[in-house]
């Protein structure tokens, strides 16, 4: 279990501030979305939870500063599948899975049973078994994502935080990538996921912050936080919220006039 704290965090990148005043709590066995608009700090809010950004104000993994864990140790912990990544080397897929049982192993040595496991099980959770012997440098965006998936599953850390994890995902395919995020955080792990898509998000999230301009706008149960006047204030559009089913269905109907 992974507790992550975040009190009155701030990132400046050159001369360019990028957050401001964060304050946030993230606990074990919920999947929480991190919305937004471009622009607005999000993927460096991940990454300066990974102590992967120089950082001001307070962060903590269970009481301790990130920044102060080795890094194989603070990998165990928290796996993360960032934005975007390219892959440069000719590995096949299962090799590309296998590493992430990088921060479990002592220097030199081999995966062992228990590691395979784990390969195998991250490889079915994100469907990628017929995958396993292509070379991952020629996957499409969609296999790739999925392999990359595999990846962090592999770690077996009790949390994930996942940035843009649906990019090239044919819809299926988000919607599997959704629900295992979801069964992740229901089996107890702490999942923080970068997201575009509202409806996804509001469908499958226990909890969304969204982020503008660097601060926290709002944070809350997705049915709270996903309103017409706060759409228009944060993306400066007009938006229909339905709210009488199970989740909250987000329909953008145009930009909001100025």
């Amino acid at each position: 279990m992974v507790m992550l704290t975040l009190s009155d965090v701030g990132v400046t990148l050159g001369r360019r501030r990028v957050l401001s005043g964060i304050d946030a709590q993230f606990a074990p066995g919920s999947l929480i979305g991190i919305v937004g608009p471009n622009g607005a700090g999000k993927s460096t809010l991940a990454r300066a939870m990974l102590a992967l950004v120089p950082t001001e104000g307070r962060i903590e993994i269970d009481g301790v500063a990130p920044a102060t864990l080795p890094r194989r140790e603070l990998a165990k912990r928290i796996a993360y599948l960032p934005q975007g990544q390219s892959l440069h080397w000719p590995l096949t897929v299962e090799r590309l899975v296998e590493l992430g049982r990088l921060p479990h192993l002592a220097p030199m040595s081999r995966v062992g049973a228990a590691d395979r496991r784990a390969i195998e099980r991250a490889m079915a959770r994100a469907d990628v078994l017929d995958l396993r012997h292509r070379d991952a440098t020629e996957l499409s965006g969609g296999e790739r994502a999925r392999a990359l998936l595999a990846r962090a599953l592999a770690v077996e850390a009790p949390a994930l935080i996942a940035d843009e994890p649906l990019a090239s995902l044919d819809p299926g395919h988000q919607i599997d990538v959704m629900e295992l995020l979801h069964a992740e955080a229901s089996a107890g792990a702490l999942v923080i996921a970068v997201l575009h898509d509202l409806t996804m998000a509001a469908r499958y999230c226990d909890r969304l912050l969204i982020v503008d301009a660097g601060r926290i706008a709002a944070d809350g149960p997705p049915a709270a936080v996903l309103t017409p006047a706060l759409l228009r204030t944060v993306y400066g559009v007009e938006a229909s919220v339905e709210t009488g089913g199970v989740w909250p269905a987000v329909t953008i109907l145009g930009r909001a006039p100025d």
